[in-house]
């Protein structure tokens, strides 16, 4: 199953990209499909594209939530973000 977890954005890249962290691990997605994202901004990762901007305090929630349920290891290891 692939969930769609929220990500901060570390960096701008060329031709709609960004990396994102999360937990730890850095990733680069896609934001075609969205407008006006900046670094330190939260989005929802699902299959290697942002969907949306998140609220950080929503994003902190969600985060937590995840590493309750076991699903998101404190060190920031395993995590896929497709």
């Amino acid at each position: 199953m692939c969930l769609a977890i929220p990500a901060q954005v570390v960096e701008l890249r060329p031709d709609d990209n960004a990396l994102v962290d999360l937990a730890g691990v850095k990733k680069e997605i896609s934001l075609a499909l969205l407008d006006g994202v900046a670094v330190g901004d939260y989005v929802i990762v699902h299959v290697g594209y942002a969907l949306n901007k998140l609220d950080p305090e929503e994003a902190e929630k969600t985060l937590q939530l995840f590493a309750e349920m076991g699903q998101l290891p404190s060190d920031g290891h395993d995590i896929s973000v497709h």
